[in-house]
């Protein structure tokens, strides 16, 4: 268990100075490094178009599908270069992405949609069931909502299923894409506070791409935040909570109060971090 701020000296995850490139033309990531720490929650942050998914899906090799790819820099999990490996050679070592927009199977129940992830795994039908249960203590309204259609079930339930059916495949490290997204602030707490939970009590490792930059730096141990494809800042949580830049462009506050949304887009303008 972590306190907010405290980082472990065992990098899980590394990626080192990555360009990803879309149809061969379009330079997306310029040059992005970070770290992730076993056992800790890094918080990946910036606005819509910054390069947070696209830097998830160059860590889990989810780029070839939209004609993306990592050209220069290299991505390395405990040791091993891994960006020639196929997502599911990733998930058997255990890191393995939730996408955004809450991906389900509409069709099947929430509890056939959970059993997807344990399909990977060579797993007792008793070691199945007891993640099962693990899944829904950390999810009871899952339980609750079991034999629904995914479906027909609520944004947050199925962004509860799509955290759920990852643990079935019993994770080291889950790539969170955007979980607040389209959910009501209450229902957002309650997801985060459950990637805290998991966190301390099994050990897993998170690395989440977030808007929310107030929420995300709430939970998470270190952050960076990303603009335009580059790392333009990145410390511990508590810290970057109490920046002043960070307070004025992402918090929406400043030393003289709250900044319109007009103020706080001038910053693009000033090109601060990146001059």
């Amino acid at each position: 268990m972590l306190d907010a701020g405290e980082v472990t000296q065992e990098n899980l995850l590394e990626v080192n100075n990555i360009e990803v490139i879309y149809n061969h033309v379009i330079l997306v990531l310029k040059g992005v490094s970070l770290r992730v720490p076993k056992g800790g929650i890094t918080a990946l942050l910036g606005g819509n178009g910054a390069g947070k998914t696209t830097t998830l899906k160059a860590i889990s090799n989810l780029l070839a599908s939209e004609r993306g790819e990592v050209t220069k820099g290299n991505i390395i999990l405990r040791g091993e270069r891994i960006q020639d490996l196929n997502p599911a050679d990733l998930v058997k070592r255990g890191v393995i992405q939730v996408m955004e927009g809450r991906h389900c199977f509409e069709h099947l129940t929430v509890e056939e949609n959970l059993l997807t992830g344990a399909y990977t795994r060579n797993a007792s039908k008793g070691d199945i069931n007891a993640d099962l249960e693990m899944v829904y203590t950390y999810f009871p309204r899952l339980k609750e909502r079991r034999r629904s259609q995914a479906g027909y079930t609520s944004g947050g339930e199925q962004q509860m299923v799509a955290i759920g059916r990852a643990l079935m495949s019993r994770p080291e490290t889950i790539l969170l894409d955007e979980p607040s997204m389209g959910l009501a602030p209450q229902l957002v707490e309650q997801i985060f506070e459950i990637v805290k939970s998991l966190n301390e009590k099994e050990g897993l490792t998170f690395l989440l791409a977030e808007q929310n930059t107030n929420v995300a730096l709430r939970y998470a141990h270190y952050g960076y935040i990303l603009e335009s494809g580059r790392v333009v800042m990145d410390g511990p949580a508590n810290e970057l909570r109490e920046n002043p830049d960070v307070k004025e462009f992402y918090l929406g506050m400043s030393d003289e109060g709250r900044k319109s949304f007009r103020d706080v887009r001038s910053y693009r303008r000033r090109k601060r971090w990146l001059s």
